[in-house]
């Protein structure tokens, strides 16, 4: 029975919003989970353009009448959905961002999973390593996504410098978390040999632009860096191959993209998918 609704579910109706969603790869991972829990239901893609907000609230009155039981979120409408929302959870607020919905009682609550899916994959990398690198973090991009991963680490006590092209946009980033130390800057160049965790949240080397990085042609990484790529799609981006390439230890956002589907998942059912089998669903293995 689902917590967060009054009456059980029998067949649950699960989606996803955002533009594109063309190679998603949700449907798999969330069809997987419903199979290994026991339960019916289907996972939809809902493709709304980023300035369709009657769209957006159509979709949304879909799951305040119970016709939907539970949708994530992706860009572009991480923050456009928080208007809608009738209580937002806290990690979610603190973001300022929002990547899963669903009903609790007559309130439609926004919340996010990426944050603790995020440090529950890296932890599972990085282990007790941290010790012996340091707590020193480098977080190229200021979108969404790098708010959960700021978000994360700030609350786990990495020390956080975040690079941005756009240099405004990470100083605004920087306003939301005040009662922190937050480091911004639009050249990463000083910062990249310094830092024990680098960390991709921008498009650089998705597909179908797997020959782009967010880092500088040529840089060569400390030997105790840790790589994190959130970029998933192709399964080994450049930036992932230049650290493999210096001995490091590199890993794409895959582990996050299961991590945070499950969490999602646990809040709309009351169950708890294997992790393997959501990496098998999406033809990966688990790393250990």
């Amino acid at each position: 029975m689902n917590p967060n609704l009054q009456l059980p579910i029998t067949n649950y109706k699960l989606g996803l919003i955002g533009y594109p969603l063309g190679h998603s790869l949700s449907p798999k991972i969330h069809t997987a989970a419903l199979q290994a829990s026991g339960l019916e239901g289907n996972y939809s893609l809902f493709p709304i353009p980023p300035e369709d907000k009657q769209a957006l609230q159509d979709l949304l009155a879909q799951v305040r009448a119970g016709e939907i039981h539970g949708l994530n979120v992706t860009i572009p409408h991480k923050q456009n959905v928080i208007e809608f929302m009738d209580e937002l959870m806290p990690t979610a607020q603190a973001i300022g961002a929002v990547n899963t919905i669903y009903m609790r009682g007559d309130k439609l609550i926004g919340d996010n999973t990426d944050a603790p899916g995020f440090l529950a994959d890296l932890k599972r990398f990085i282990g007790d390593w941290r010790l012996e690198i340091g707590d020193s973090a480098l977080v190229f991009g200021a979108g969404g996504s790098a708010r959960a991963v700021v978000y994360a680490l700030l609350n786990d006590g990495w020390n956080v410098t975040l690079a941005a092209r756009r240099i405004e946009q990470a100083q605004q980033l920087a306003a939301s978390f005040t009662k922190y130390q937050l480091q911004t800057t639009d050249n990463s160049s000083f910062f990249i040999p310094h830092s024990s965790l680098i960390i991709n949240t921008t498009p650089l080397g998705m597909t179908p632009n797997t020959e782009t990085s967010p880092l500088p042609e040529g840089t060569e990484l400390a030997k105790h860096t840790f790589v994190y790529d959130l970029v998933y799609n192709p399964r080994e981006t450049k930036l992932v191959k230049t650290a493999r390439a210096q001995g490091l230890n590199a890993f794409t956002g895959l582990g996050m993209l299961i991590e945070q589907a499950a969490l999602a998942f646990e809040k709309w059912t009351g169950h708890t998918p294997p992790r393997e089998i959501l990496f098998d669903a999406v033809g990966a293995t688990r790393p250990d």
